[in-house]
């Protein structure tokens, strides 16, 4: 049911809540506490898909990264063009 917890021991600790906190107290604790349970639960789902989402952006971010990278080595002239002429001399490139 809770865990490890067994309906002996869930009775246990509803006797003592009752003598701690007295009947009258006791719906508005348990009210409250449940209120309390579900805004954190709120809170961790909303976390949980923001670090998904958050996740997903960097994935997306790092593929495109890789693909201009591949793009620019496809894309980069040939290396003759740079290189001088056979028929010039060495270090004297006409402009």
């Amino acid at each position: 049911m809770f865990g490890s917890l067994g309906m002996p021991e869930l009775i246990v600790i509803f006797i003592i809540a009752l003598i701690i906190f007295g009947p009258r107290k006791l719906p508005e604790l348990g009210r409250s506490l449940g209120k309390s349970l579900a805004e954190f639960k709120k809170a961790s789902n909303e976390l949980r898909s923001t670090l998904e989402d958050e996740i997903r952006l960097e994935e997306q971010r790092s593929q495109l990264e890789t693909q201009k990278a591949a793009a620019q080595t496809t894309v980069q002239p040939p290396a003759a063009a740079t290189m001088p002429r056979q028929d010039e001399p060495i270090g004297k490139h006409s402009a």
